[in-house]
């Protein structure tokens, strides 16, 4: 009998792990800090980013405001009041907001205006998640909860013991609407504001219920009160509402929108919240993070590197953002800026090609390409009724950036194996735009005629950023060029966009060994500073933009002499001292600040032309250079902190590099197959695949001394290339790394090992 207790207890306690783990399960999101990035300002970014409240690729985000309503810098970390809960879709405090509205609790006198109403905060009563924000208002003696959903939110007012407790409602300026309707215990309105893209017929509209009887309701315009009017149409329109409160009441709020029409707000806030109440959208939301989030499974690194890559993971899931909504029979449709109209279909608004179409869009291809298919049906629509693709959606076509971008984020996509849309009408307008100038310089392409006659934009025929946007159209006609292959369009077709992809080399000046802008009697620039920011180049210098020819680094190669030269001419971006020019911007701006404080040379991570950089070592038979600079970048440009970027995080681009490059690759050319290798952070990754298989990245040996890749094995066999391909991972299985201290110099040296080029692809 002993003997059999003694058993079943054993079992008991080897259960014990089993039990905790069920008990446990994962969740990433709990590893995400929304305020990573937050302590930024204009003239030093360390991310530009806001506590953004929200569901992957939901319609809304909301954030606490810290700065003035219409500031681009909506919260900062160094703030210490915050003047108003707001709903948003800003991208980028330097792309500015549309469609903003905020809500605020007040106790004791009744202050509406935005200074007045103003709440000390600290940080140490303030809980950010994803899903979930939380804050005292030291001022008002409430504590503010807000919970979401994609196009609707839940707050929750804990309030005081008053006798005046008030919600205020600001609808903000340059055209705004409210109405209060007591009996309902509802206000309803709309708001115009927008900063970028000057949409036709604009209007974010919004309801608002609360779940307390209104003891009083005023109206307000700009700075007056209004108490007999229970409706108000003004340039900056808000309402009041106010009732006695006991210790610790709880008044809830439910709020939803729609950019079609207050029915259709409506009609969002009774699908998406239903009968739910605070904690079940809560829940909800919380769930919703989880799966998403936890497509990707990172073991085995620290406590920081894993709150560092769910952090950055977290932002790769907002934008672009969804523009459409379900109507009452559950049809997709959506309010179109290009003309006001609502059409059916999907469409997606808030981000800017000239960032993310280098890792972002690739990114979503690999681990969440179902919603980029929708993305690809949005770009259909936006051709369909504007006549162009966007380059930077904000939430019609805003001008600004360089670059015909859309080409890349088109043809990745259809490379990387979306289907079920129409491509073909997205190559009709990817041709449209590579052929023509648009209406402003940001669509379409500024110059476009003396790129297709010279072979490049000149620098002396007042177009800005020339040399910039010469580099990036040979790209984008090489992704043309990939796409018309996969099409089987006409050779002549094909032939065309073959030879544009060859523009780059127009520009490279043998003399100094980087690119440099060119006259239109084909003279170089002169004088040529290759230190000088902007002018020819775009955020940058000429060492930064030297390195943009992703689809053709073996021709870069050879004009640089050969791999040595290369090799030495890629040490010296890391060996040369931050020196630059900044007279073309009359002051230094923040881009050139953040590259003089890393201490990494010219290497500028904190802006997105050189990202890709740091891994073309593998192009040149030196791989163990790629996994050294990556390794370093990741661990010192990047942190869980509120200080944790090195730059504008820029619509997820910047946390995508960080993703990749700790899973060990990193896609160095959108529009081809391969991802170039560089070495993983943690000890295991595995990748959910939405085809239902899992890629695994193993590194049992990874350490903070174990940098270098000794040996590579995908599915058990000796790999030797420096890059897999993108059905290496879509048939599911396990890319094994031998890690250690002291680099491989033997592995990856030799031609055969060497990622794509286009000059390499063509002599085959």
């Amino acid at each position: 009998m002993r003997k059999g207790f003694t058993y079943i207890l054993s079992l008991f306690f080897l259960s014990l792990p089993a039990l905790a783990q069920k008990a446990k399960p994962f969740q990433p999101a709990e590893l995400v800090n929304p305020l990573m990035g937050t302590d930024s300002k204009v003239s030093l970014s360390n991310g530009n980013t806001y506590p953004a409240l929200g569901v992957p690729w939901g319609m809304n985000l909301w954030t606490p405001q810290t700065g003035r309503m219409g500031d681009g810098w909506a919260y900062t970390y160094d703030a210490d009041r915050i003047r108003g809960f707001k709903q948003t879709h800003q991208p980028s405090p330097w792309m500015n907001d549309y469609g903003q509205f905020a809500i605020m609790p007040v106790t004791g006198s009744l202050r509406f205006r935005e200074n007045d109403r103003a709440s000390w905060f600290s940080h140490k009563a303030e809980v950010a998640k994803p899903y979930y924000y939380k804050v005292y208002l030291a001022d008002h003696n409430v504590t503010t909860e807000i919970t979401p959903t994609e196009r609707a939110a839940q707050f929750r007012f804990t309030f005081p013991k008053a006798d005046s407790s008030f919600i205020v409602v600001d609808a903000l300026d340059k055209g705004s609407y409210v109405k209060v309707l007591p009996k309902e215990n509802k206000i309803v309105g709309y708001t115009t504001k927008n900063a970028r893209s000057n949409p036709k017929n604009f209007k974010n509209y919004f309801v608002i219920y609360v779940d307390k009887p209104f003891s009083l309701s005023y109206t307000w315009h700009d700075t007056t009160l209004v108490k007999d009017a229970l409706e108000m149409n003004a340039d900056h329109a808000g309402a009041v509402v106010g009732f006695k409160t006991t210790a610790g009441e709880k008044v809830n709020l439910r709020v939803a929108s729609s950019f079609i029409s207050l029915e259709q707000a409506e009609l969002n806030l009774k699908r998406e919240l239903a009968g739910d109440g605070f904690d079940e959208t809560k829940a909800k939301a919380q769930t919703l993070w989880n799966d998403a989030l936890g497509k990707i499974k990172v073991e085995g690194g620290t406590d920081t590197q894993l709150r560092t890559f769910y952090s950055c993971l977290y932002r790769t899931l907002f934008f672009p953002q969804r523009m459409y909504e379900l109507d009452s029979d559950n049809k997709v449709v959506h309010y179109s800026p290009y003309d006001g109209k609502t059409y059916a279909g999907y469409r997606f608004a808030g981000t800017g090609f000239w960032d993310t179409f280098r890792a972002l869009y690739p990114f979503l291809n690999l681990a969440y390409p179902s919603i980029n298919k929708e993305m690809q049906e949005g770009l259909i629509n936006d051709y369909k009724e504007g006549g162009w693709l966007p380059e930077w959606s904000s939430p019609g076509y805003a001008n600004i950036m360089v670059g015909n971008n859309s080409a890349s984020v088109v043809a990745d996509a259809y490379i990387k194996g979306l289907r079920g849309y129409d491509i073909e009408k997205l190559y009709e307008a990817l041709l449209h735009g590579a052929n023509n100038e648009g209406p402003i310089t940001a669509i379409g392409r500024a110059g476009a005629a003396y790129y297709n006659e010279l072979g490049y934009v000149p620098y002396d025929v007042n177009i800005n950023e020339n040399a910039a946007r010469t580099l990036e159209y040979a790209y984008d006609d090489f992704a043309i060029y990939q796409l018309a292959k996969a099409l089987k369009r006409p050779q002549d077709e094909i032939d065309l966009y073959a030879k544009r992809s060859q523009n780059y080399r127009n520009l490279f000046d043998p003399a100094t060994g980087l690119m440099r802008g060119k006259n239109k009697d084909g003279s170089f620039q002169s004088p040529f500073n290759p230190f000088k920011w902007g002018d020819a180049f775009t955020e940058g210098n000429s060492w930064h933009y030297s390195w943009s020819v992703f689809h053709d680094v073996q021709g870069l190669v050879d004009l640089m002499g050969g791999r040595k030269n290369f090799v030495a001419k890629l040490d010296s971006v890391f060996s040369l001292p931050p020196v630059y020019d900044e007279s073309y911007y009359g002051g230094v701006i923040h881009e050139i600040r953040e590259m003089q404080i890393a201490n990494m040379g010219q290497y500028a991570h904190g802006n997105q032309p050189i990202q890709h950089m740091t891994y073309l070592y593998n192009y040149a038979g030196e791989p163990w250079k790629a996994q050294y600079w990556v390794r370093q970048t990741l661990d010192r440009m990047y942190q869980p902190t509120p200080d944790g970027y090195c730059g504008d995080e820029d619509n997820g681009q910047t946390s995508a590099w960080y993703v990749f490059s700790a899973l060990g690759f990193y896609p160095v050319t959108p529009a081809v197959n391969e991802y170039v290798l560089g070495a993983p952070l943690f000890k295991k990754a595995t990748i959910t695949l939405e085809n239902g298989k899992e890629f695994v990245i193993e590194a049992p040996g990874n350490s903070e001394e174990n940098m270098y890749v000794h040996k590579a094995r995908l599915n058990g066999k000796e790999h030797g290339k420096n890059y897999i391909t993108h059905e290496d991972i879509m048939r599911g299985g396990k890319l094994s790394f031998d890690m250690q201290a002291t680099p491989n110099k033997k592995r990856g040296t030799e031609r055969e090992a060497y990622p794509y080029s286009f000059s390499s692809s063509i002599k085959q």
